[in-house]
């Protein structure tokens, strides 16, 4: 069942290594740490959500809005087929409704702070910049060439995006749910500028991202997405 249906638009993405151990205790039970050319990784994403319809509804005053995410990637394996998904440390979204009803439905760990963004375009140039409020103003900025490019098959790009499924640890309860989209276009990025302060925003656990130089940094176009209701994975059998 259709529970949310949006755009996704101008996703910048920052992506750092970070050591498999750390994100343990976050990792959902029935799934395991998803690798890239032997690295783990973990992402800031700052996007627009737009036209976004709950339950195919339109509720005004809350159909375009920002929101920023850290992540980190997984799989489960179902039968003989991967399910490769995202695990959320926390999601940032400018009103509180919004984090209610993610909270209560998905279990998430929404959190609702000021937000803004900016969009400049030009004939050669794309700048987009999220900013949310954490005491202080934290900032992704973006600035890429205006004409996007295919998505190249088994690129990082492609490991970064093709991540369907989202899972949820609550205790020892895992819930998962799908999204879902077509492949997206990419702008090839010129440069970027971050005021973050991670420790503040995220935790102790990612303070190390304030001192660490990303591994790459991604602009996406997006598309029109799908998520669909979230359900709870079935308990392992006990062994005797």
């Amino acid at each position: 069942m259709k529970f949310l249906k949006a755009e996704w638009r101008k996703l910048a993405i920052i992506n750092y290594e970070i050591n498999p151990d750390i994100l343990l205790k976050y990792l959902p039970k029935g799934t395991e740490l998803d690798f890239y050319n032997g690295k783990c990784y973990v992402s800031l994403v700052g996007f627009m959500f737009l036209n976004t319809r709950l339950l195919g509804f339109s509720i005004p005053f809350y159909r375009n809005f920002e929101e920023v995410n850290l992540r980190f990637y997984v799989k489960k394996k179902e039968g003989k087929e991967w399910k490769r998904g995202v695990v959320f440390i926390k999601e940032i979204v400018p009103k509180y409704a919004l984090s209610i009803v993610a909270n209560s439905v998905y279990q998430e760990n929404y959190k609702t702070r000021k937000m803004k963004n900016e969009m400049h375009y030009s004939d050669s140039n794309l700048i987009v910049k999220y900013s949310w409020k954490e005491e202080h103003w934290n900032s992704i900025q973006i600035n890429a060439e205006s004409k996007s490019q295919t998505m190249e098959n088994d690129s990082e790009f492609e490991f970064i995006t093709e991540h369907y499924w989202g899972f949820t640890k609550r205790g020892n309860k895992t819930s998962e749910y799908e999204v879902c989209h077509p492949k997206w276009d990419w702008y090839p990025v010129k440069d970027h500028h971050l005021e973050i302060d991670f420790k503040k925003v995220y935790g102790k656990d990612f303070e190390y991202l304030n001192h660490q130089k990303p591994l790459s940094v991604m602009l996406a176009e997006g598309s029109e997405i799908e998520v669909h209701m979230k359900k709870y994975l079935a308990k392992e059998p006990s062994r005797k």
